[in-house]
């Protein structure tokens, strides 16, 4: 199910930037027309208001599929933490040294 959402939520990302990068900064949309002219599919505010709809539905549902994904990312888990997945090591008692036993005087060294 999370693939299945997530794959979903790229393929409206990279719609959601392709639609954005065809809107023109002025405001005056694509202009499928075809210069602006008379006779063309859609006049230039017609197309604009398509784009700019169209860049609402789909932030709607880019949103819509992120918080699909937090939910089913928080679900069937309980709260860990990462020390809890560490493997245990068996600390061995630590033995307090011994102090050394004296020893007699050195013996002189031979030449």
């Amino acid at each position: 199910m999370q693939t299945v959402v997530l794959v979903i939520h790229l393929l409206i990302a990279i719609a959601l930037v392709g639609l954005v990068l065809i809107q023109r900064s002025e405001g005056g949309g694509l202009g499928l027309g075809g210069g602006g002219g008379g006779g063309g599919f859609m006049t230039a505010r017609g197309t604009a208001n398509l784009l700019t709809r169209s860049t609402a539905i789909l932030a709607g549902c880019f949103v819509l599929t992120s918080l699909v994904l937090a939910i089913l990312s928080g679900t069937g888990t309980s709260s860990r933490s990462i020390f809890d997945s560490l493997p245990q090591e068996e600390t061995a008692p630590v033995e307090e040294p011994q102090p050394a036993a004296p020893t007699g005087p050195a013996a002189p060294l031979a030449q």
